[in-house]
């Protein structure tokens, strides 16, 4: 099982996650979408594509762009698309 926490609350939790790149990309299903903001922030990976963010906000605090995913990745990484990854102090623990 994995899990992702970021102040006192577990933001994703699945054992069916995808790693990439040493990342655990969480299935859509896993991720409590009520703590994740749209961000407009976009970057490219060569092989992966255009990454989307998420900022995570818990008890109002604001984590910026600490979450991102490839809503439509290239061929080559199409196993995580729309899976979510954490970072930025978010605390990701295989268990």
């Amino acid at each position: 099982m994995v899990k992702a926490t970021w102040n006192g609350i577990t933001l994703a939790e699945s054992d069916k996650c995808v790693v990439v790149e040493g990342n655990q990309y969480f299935p859509p299903e896993s991720v409590r979408r009520e703590y994740l903001k749209e961000s407009s922030t976009h970057t490219t990976c060569p092989w992966k594509g255009e990454a989307s963010y998420y900022s995570v906000e818990v008890n109002g605090e604001t984590n910026n762009d600490a979450a991102w995913y490839y809503p439509a990745p290239k061929e080559a990484a199409n196993q995580i698309k729309d899976h979510i990854a954490f970072w930025r102090g978010v605390n990701v623990e295989v268990e």
